[in-house]
């Protein structure tokens, strides 16, 4: 089953943000993105601090079936780590909804939110894969 959330944003890529506080937002893999790649079996995490852009590969996700560059969304300043993940990286195939990677502090106006999905537009990507 593909879970999807009308509270996240999406990107064709198989990430998902999730607005938080402050201009800060979190990074994670769709349920869709966790059922393709299998057991995760090891993360690759951005360190804090890093000044991104826009569809960059920031960090690497592996599993039993290959290896995976995960992107960040929005231009911004990584500023937290999932650092639970780098010990339990399995956690993401339980609830890769809930199982966010880094937390981005977004560049003001970023206008890269309007290429985003919403779960409509998400789920419509996905239905025939």
């Amino acid at each position: 089953m593909n879970t999807i959330s009308e509270q996240l944003k999406y990107a064709s890529t198989h990430e998902w943000v999730r607005t938080e506080t402050d201009g800060v937002v979190s990074v994670g893999i769709s349920d869709f993105a966790q059922a393709q790649l299998g057991d995760v079996v090891f993360l690759e995490l951005p360190a804090p601090g890093r000044q991104v852009r826009a569809g960059e590969a920031v960090a690497v996700i592996e599993s039993v079936k290959t290896a995976s560059d995960i992107h960040s969304l929005l231009p911004g300043e990584i500023v937290e780590v999932n650092q639970a993940l780098k010990d339990a990286p399995e956690a993401i195939n339980d609830d890769s909804l809930a199982a966010w990677l880094f937390r981005l502090k977004v560049v003001p106006n970023a206008t890269e939110w309007a290429a985003l999905l919403d779960d409509t537009g998400y789920a419509r990507l996905t239905e025939n894969v």
